[in-house]
């Protein structure tokens, strides 16, 4: 066996037992994407797609990377995590693509490479069309699987797109996405189109929205065309509606829906559709019609996490070549948590705005920058949110902020969730010290002077500290 050949074999195994302990989410998001480069001189490299994944992986797994390879081979003693394409520039993908993966099928001459998220088309997006059939939207070619950010809020829907994409045969039927908005289900429907068009260019695939398929009815009974559009609409092989509560409350277009809908279903056509509710709770839909909707697979998006946030910005920051630092990611992250299309603007306008002036970026430029946005987020701040965000920052139990531990991994965040109770609310030393486990009000006083004293001789910390007020403070 080749010497490449045994370390791919070697890297399978650490893939196996990260898996183990990271979790699936975990491992999909981050680890899944790294292959095995060359071993030279005791040194392993390990290539990952973006540059903003190269310093998660450096941060958070290249140590238990390196523990768990020189098990599998001792010769490996230290490992390099490096981009692929700076690896390998003369067979390396585009930095937008895993390292396994291919594009979808060719939308241009040069295509630019591209890494797009979780986001829907907007009205200012120029898509491309590549064989599309013309009753079909375009398809826009940065919407495919490998450029979609998987995490727990998504991960259903995610599979099941990928399944129906996949199967030879129609999984369930109707597939049904849905979730708020700006959450992922065009960027989902999108992926499964060209995925569908890679495996199989003959089949013919139809992705539209709930609006044009009323608009092409209307037409077609407008000009006595009704046979043409039922003909052309119930001979594809799959059908994608988006945003199908467009049409509650249109009755004849929802009639005409059905009848399509059933006719595909009983040919054993796929059908794709989604909504921002549940087919249960859309008002103005025909209960037949609701119930058809629910027959197959309803998957759900939950509103974004925290991580899923934070792996969407920096990736994001990475496709248009952005050096963000890492704390006002973390503050977006933080901060702008309505959808993935408010994330995304919000970072392309603090960009712009450091490009356009001339400045570094910071977390007081960002702040000013976003001050509409961050506006509406202005309240007054509880002990409580303080604790929850000390606590999830440091990465410690919210219980630790009450409990008698003292070890300095719990004690630090605590004094720091004091001080600032202290700064940001007007509750006295004694209800804070109440809040803490029923601490005196003494002990209050101590954690204000330690991390006053800490933020004036280590930066680091200090820059963690104003990080949680400002996120705190909106």
């Amino acid at each position: 066996m080749s010497v490449q050949g045994s370390l791919d074999q070697q890297w399978a195994r650490v893939r196996g037992r990260l898996k183990d302990e990271v979790g699936e989410t975990a491992y999909r998001s981050w680890l899944k994407p790294l292959t095995v480069g060359s071993l030279d001189g005791g040194q392993l490299r390990i290539l990952v797609p973006t540059r903003f994944m190269r310093d998660w992986i450096r941060t958070h797994y290249a140590d238990r990377i390196r523990a768990l390879f020189s098990g599998e081979n001792p010769g490996v003693q230290t490992v390099e995590i490096v981009v692929a394409s700076a690896a390998r520039p003369e067979t390396a993908p585009p930095a937008n693509d895993m390292p396994t993966a291919t594009p979808p099928v060719p939308v241009a001459a040069n295509p630019e490479p591209v890494t797009e998220l979780v986001i829907e088309p907007s009205p200012s997006l120029v898509v491309v069309e590549d064989r599309t059939d013309e009753m079909s939207a375009p398809l826009d070619p940065r919407f495919t699987f490998e450029n979609f950010v998987v995490g727990k809020p998504n991960e259903l829907a995610f599979a099941a797109a990928r399944r129906v994409a996949d199967a030879q045969a129609v999984p369930f039927n109707p597939l049904f996405l849905y979730g708020g908005v700006g959450l992922g289900k065009t960027h989902l429907m999108h992926a499964i189109a060209w995925a569908i068009r890679k495996k199989d260019p003959s089949r013919r695939v139809i992705y539209l929205s709930a609006e044009k398929f009323m608009y092409q009815f209307i037409r077609a009974l407008r000009f006595k065309d009704t046979m043409a559009f039922k003909e052309q609409f119930r001979s594809v092989d799959v059908l994608m509606i988006d945003d199908v509560q467009f049409i509650s409350g249109k009755d004849s277009t929802q009639e005409e829906f059905f009848h399509t809908f059933n006719a595909l279903v009983d040919q054993n056509r796929q059908v794709i559709i989604s909504a921002d509710k549940s087919p249960s709770d859309l008002e103005g839909m025909e209960e037949r019609l609701r119930s058809r909707l629910g027959w197959g697979l309803v998957a759900d998006i939950h509103p974004t996490t925290y991580e899923l946030r934070l792996g969407i910005l920096g990736q994001k920051a990475d496709r248009i070549g952005a050096k963000v630092p890492p704390k006002v990611l973390e503050f977006l992250a933080h901060k702008i948590t309505s959808n993935v299309r408010e994330l995304e603007g919000a970072l392309n306008r603090i960009v712009a705005h450091a490009e356009l002036v001339g400045r570094a970026i910071t977390l007081e430029s960002a702040q000013d920058v976003l001050h509409d946005l961050l506006r509406a987020s202005n309240r007054r701040v509880t002990i409580e949110e303080i604790q929850k965000k000390v606590a999830e920052h440091f990465n410690i139990r919210l219980a630790d902020m009450s409990s008698a531990r003292r070890a300095r991994a719990v004690a630090r965040p605590r004094q720091v969730a004091m001080y600032l109770a202290k700064q940001l609310t007007q509750r006295s030393l004694p209800e804070i010290g109440r809040k803490f486990g029923d601490r005196d009000h003494t002990t209050v006083m101590h954690a204000v002077r330690k991390v006053d004293e800490l933020c004036g001789t280590d930066p680091a910390f200090a820059e963690d500290v104003e990080l949680l007020r400002r996120m705190l403070e909106g």
